[in-house]
Formats: C-alpha cells, structure tokens, sequence
C-alpha cells in the first residue's frame, strides 16, 4: 500500500481554526472589561443585529408598526462580544479557506506547466526526429542514385583456372 504525501497545510490550516475559538473567547473577555469595546465594537452591531432580529420576528407574527426597544448596555455588550467571537471565528475560517483555495490553485498550475512542459518536450524531439528522418530519406535515395548511375558488373562465365 503506497501512502501519499502527508497534507500538512491542511493540517496547520485545522490547527489555526481550532485555535481560533479560545483566541475569539480571550478577545471576547477582554471585550467585555473594556468600556471603548463595549461602547464602539460591542455595543452597536449588537443593537442593529437586535433590531433586525426583533423586526423580521415581529414581521413573522404580524406585528407591522410595533416599535422595538434597545437592549440594555450590558445585554448589548454581551451580545456584541459573542458577535465578535463569532466574526473572528468565521474570518479565520474563511481566510483558512482562502489560503487552501490558492494553494490547490498553485498546485493544480504547477501541475498544468509541468505537463506543458512536457508536450513542448515531446514536440521538439518530434521535431529533431522528423528532421533526422529527412536526412537519412535523403541520403539514402543519393545512394540508390549512386548505385544506379554504375554499370552492374559483369559475370563471368570462364573458369579462371
């Protein structure tokens, strides 16, 4: 059994996005204490996603012209730092992604030059080979030329004894 190169981007690249969750949660605690996270990061995605969230349910159920409070400060930090961990989550996987999509991309080039490479190769000695063939066709109808511009040579018929 023939066991294939080892895929160890794929490897690293599983690493990176394991790694990515208690990265997200560290960033996510520090998020919290923070009072200009909380204000300027944390604060208003967490009340557009809150908005939207309560209108598209309040559309679901038939409520039209219900008007939607804002969540508290705290609720809203804790909302937004779970937004955020979620976000840094989904950009590490998505750069993950990104980063194994080009690599295939080389690869599958790399490959494609290799074998143009090759067919070049291919045609050049077809090429060589061609050529060789016309030169020896020619020298060879030069000797069939040769042999019939001479006499064929007589038999002799006397015993030279």
């Amino acid at each position: 059994m023939v066991v294939g190169a080892f895929p160890i981007a794929k490897l690293l690249y599983l690493g990176v996005r394991q790694l990515s969750k208690p990265v997200a949660n560290r960033i996510k605690a520090g998020a919290r204490r923070s009072d200009f996270f909380k204000t300027y990061f944390c604060g208003p995605p967490a009340q557009v996603y809150h908005w939207v969230e309560m209108r598209s349910k309040m559309r679901i159920m038939g409520f039209r012209g219900a008007a939607i409070k804002p969540l508290n400060e705290e609720a809203a930090a804790e909302l937004g730092a779970e937004l955020l961990g979620e976000a840094i989550i989904f950009l590490i996987g998505g750069g993950c992604m990104i980063l194994e999509y080009s690599r295939q991309a080389a690869n599958s080039r790399n490959k494609e030059d290799e074998l143009n490479e090759t067919i070049n190769s291919l045609q050049t000695q077809i090429g060589e080979l061609a050529l060789t063939t016309e030169t020896l066709d020619a020298q060879l109808r030069e000797v069939n030329r040769l042999l019939l511009s001479f006499p064929p040579p007589r038999k002799d018929t006397s015993d030279g004894s």
